[in-house]
């Protein structure tokens, strides 16, 4: 270790508050995505009077336009954290996601939704740089577990946010869940400038560089490191498959089994129950007992079962049963995250983060016209033969009238399609990883870089 690089034990200790308030950060920004979802599609239909099957296509287009902003803007945020520290662009990223919320909420056109993404797309550093702060602030043998809390935190609110946002919809209006995660996430700012210290020491920062502030840069000059690209890849296929969450899945149950924005809300919360189980408990005794491979295992096969059992429901019970899979899906993230994580060195974590969330931005790019393309096309249950005036449906009807008028009504379709994803990145899993990483034993005391143990 250098002279002067703080060690492990003093940058935690420098950094409880640090670890307090990103789980906080995280926990308060889930909340206010997970506000939005139940009462997206009213809003929808309000401002463009067109049935679900028709509106969820202006959902897919505003994912699409955050996740681009997203893709191009996130190396770049990543890049910055790891010049000038992680405090300052997460404040700079919370301030983002509040005016979001409210352009969202006081929107009186389409094209004011479609403006508040783009800022959250380009200002979306939250959980990108809330990683990077736990590599900061944990050593090797704890950083799994902390990814989790992390996780834990977001199930936590998006156990709370669905069932306001619900509740809050069906009471007030589908304005004013948005309104509510604007206060929220604005408050946030303020508790953090007041409280949040720097994890990111100044011998350990790196000179910006815009030639790896992009997010081909950045997993090329990680691609050095075995293993690395090949994992974001897989990453990347998980993350698509999860855009059938934000994407279709309040369309999808509200058209096949008739539910509210309350129902929707309800049921959300009971799957962030179960993820907060499985992330800020489970996980901690999963890991170490199975290593990060086999955890990661667990964590996408489960995400096969979950994604095919909602796309085969035809009762709410089924979509309840599936929430211990989703809920064990979750076991994906921490364990790839770190096997990554571990290979490289402190200085380059923000990058690392940038990439990842890049290839989560590239997803939220594709996976959105993959879902709601597949809901557009079989969630229809009147068939209905003619026409639709607006635009972003007009290379869908070509397709849809190409195979004619009869279709089958599926309305779990997009959760087929992600099953089908995450089944190929289960696939790929086996294929990249080597037979030391399968078994290797879980090793505590392990440092970045070092070979697993046999």
């Amino acid at each position: 270790m250098s002279e002067g690089s703080p060690k492990h034990t003093d940058i935690q200790t420098g950094g409880k508050n640090a670890m307090l308030f990103v789980l906080i950060t995280v926990m308060v920004n889930s909340i206010g995505f997970g506000i939005m979802i139940p009462v997206l599609p009213d809003l929808l239909k309000e401002l463009t009077d067109l049935p679900n099957n028709e509106a969820v296509l202006y959902g897919m287009w505003l994912t699409f336009v955050f996740a681009l902003f997203q893709f191009i803007c996130m190396p770049i945020v990543g890049g910055l954290s790891d010049r000038y520290g992680r405090r300052p662009i997460m404040l700079l990223s919370l301030l983002g996601l509040g005016i979001d919320y409210f352009i969202m909420g006081f929107a009186p056109t389409v094209a004011f939704l479609f403006l508040g993404r783009i800022i959250a797309g380009a200002f979306g550093a939250t959980f990108s740089t809330a990683n990077a702060y736990i590599a900061d602030i944990s050593p090797p043998e704890t950083r799994a577990q902390n990814f989790g809390l992390v996780g834990a935190a977001f199930g936590v609110g998006f156990m709370l946010g669905p069932v306001v946002g619900g509740l809050i919809g069906d009471g007030f209006g589908p304005r004013a869940p948005f309104i509510a995660a604007g206060i929220i996430s604005l408050l946030n700012v303020v508790y953090g400038y007041i409280f949040l210290p720097e994890t990111l020491p100044q011998n350990k920062r790196r000179p910006f560089d815009w030639k790896r502030a992009n997010p081909f840069g950045s997993i090329k000059s990680l691609g050095r490191i075995k293993g690395v690209k090949g994992l974001i890849f897989i990453l990347f296929l998980l993350a698509t498959a999860h855009t059938v969450y934000p994407s279709t899945y309040a369309f999808s149950t509200m058209e096949g089994l008739g539910w509210s924005s309350g129902d929707v809300g309800i049921s959300l919360g009971a799957f962030g129950i179960a993820s907060m189980i499985v992330q800020g408990g489970l996980i901690r005794v999963i890991i170490p007992k199975v290593g990060l491979f086999w955890a990661g295992t667990i964590g996408i096969v489960s995400a096969v079962i979950g994604y095919t059992m909602m796309g085969s429901a035809n009762a709410g019970w089924i979509i309840y049963a599936a929430g211990p899979f989703a809920a064990l899906a979750g076991l994906y993230g921490p364990a790839l995250n770190n096997m990554m994580s571990s290979r490289i060195s402190e200085s380059e974590q923000g990058e690392l983060q940038g990439a990842i969330g890049a290839a989560q931005g590239l997803a939220l790019m594709i996976g959105p016209f993959m879902m709601s393309g597949a809901f557009w096309y079989f969630g229809d249950a009147e068939q209905k033969s003619g026409g639709m005036s607006s635009f972003p449906a007009n290379i869908l009807e070509i397709v849809r009238h190409g195979a004619g008028n009869v279709l089958p009504y599926v309305p779990g379709a997009p959760f087929l399609v992600a099953a089908s994803l995450a089944l190929i990145s289960f696939a790929l899993f086996a294929a990249v990883t080597t037979k030391a990483d399968r078994n290797a034993r879980y090793r505590p005391d392990a440092s970045p870089g070092e070979e697993p143990a046999q």
